[in-house]
């Protein structure tokens, strides 16, 4: 079992039961155990079957059973009665120093989307950089560690990140329309394609974010519903959204694709389907898992928050 004290069982039709000792997953062909006590929350997304015995025997060791629908989108908790757990946590992340978090979340969005542009720049053997953005970026890095106030912390960390998808939009087919990242509704195929993206990281982070039994509207640099887990997918974005959706957009986007009006875009069914199956492959539950980890122990151990891209 990983080292987390959360277990996830996704997708549909699984069989989870238990005895005294163990939980039993029953998936298919496939069988899997773990140590009741070793189970803090377990998080239950998607359609499956759970015993009424299973549920009593989990609250009797103390866990949480979190219900999510397929998507991620958090549905309800079982608690055991009289638990404060969730009130605790929401104080201690209200009691934090907020910006120290933000910037090691900003440094590392930075550090990820420079990378990503090198990246791009030499599998394509092109220069996407204009004179003095790269420089800006590196020095715009290094300048955080010396911020104190979140509003100078979000300032700078939205103009590197419009820096950063206009300098990526270089790289992209001119006539799909994509200049920048623009709210919803989107007009573009390669914004409505990142949207589509990121809403499934959103969605799992979130069932990780609500396993640690982290407040999920407790945010750092985000503000709103869900900011903490709108915080915690900045650096994570880059490797599992924006990778696949400019590859897609220079390799095999075409108009048949996309239906576009003068006010939104809309995907086809099959782009969607394609998109969905490339995400799966691309969205690293382990390393959301790790991140959300992190976070934790470091707001209730008081350690250094540690943030890998």
């Amino acid at each position: 079992m990983t080292d987390y004290p959360w277990l996830s069982v996704s997708g549909f039709g699984a069989h989870i039961k238990s005895t005294q000792k163990k939980l039993i997953i029953q998936k298919k062909n496939t069988i899997e155990e773990y140590p009741l006590d070793s189970i803090k929350n377990l998080l239950i997304v998607g359609g499956h079957t759970i015993n009424s015995s299973t549920i009593v025997n989990l609250i009797k060791n103390g866990a949480y059973i979190s219900f999510f629908e397929p998507d991620g989108n958090p549905m309800g908790i079982i608690r055991p009665f009289g638990d404060r757990t969730d009130a605790e946590m929401h104080s201690i992340q209200q009691a934090i120093p907020r910006h120290r978090y933000a910037i090691a979340l900003a440094q590392a969005a930075i550090k990820s989307r420079l990378f990503a542009i090198e990246h791009v720049q030499e599998i394509q053997n092109t220069s996407l950089f204009y004179e003095g953005e790269q420089q800006f970026l590196h020095k715009s890095q290094a300048e955080l560690e010396y911020l104190i106030k979140l509003d100078e912390i979000r300032r700078l960390h939205r103009l590197t990140t419009d820096m950063y998808y206009e300098i990526m939009s270089r790289n992209t087919p001119p006539d799909f329309g994509f200049r920048r990242r623009t709210i919803r509704p989107q007009s573009d195929p390669i914004n409505a394609m990142l949207s589509f993206g990121y809403a499934m990281l959103f969605g799992n982070c979130c069932v990780s974010v609500i396993g640690a039994r982290l407040d999920p509207d407790s945010g750092l640099m985000h503000e709103g519903k869900g900011c903490l887990v709108q915080d915690l997918i900045e650096p994570l974005k880059t490797e599992m959204i924006d990778s696949v959706v400019f590859q897609v957009a220079r390799d095999s986007l075409t108009p048949p694709d996309f239906e576009q009006t003068p006010t939104r875009c809309m995907l086809t069914d099959e782009l969607i389907k394609k998109m969905i199956g490339l995400f799966h492959t691309s969205i690293n539950n382990e390393k959301i898992d790790e991140l959300v980890y992190n976070l934790y122990n470091a707001i209730t151990n008081n350690r250094e928050f540690i943030v890998r891209y």
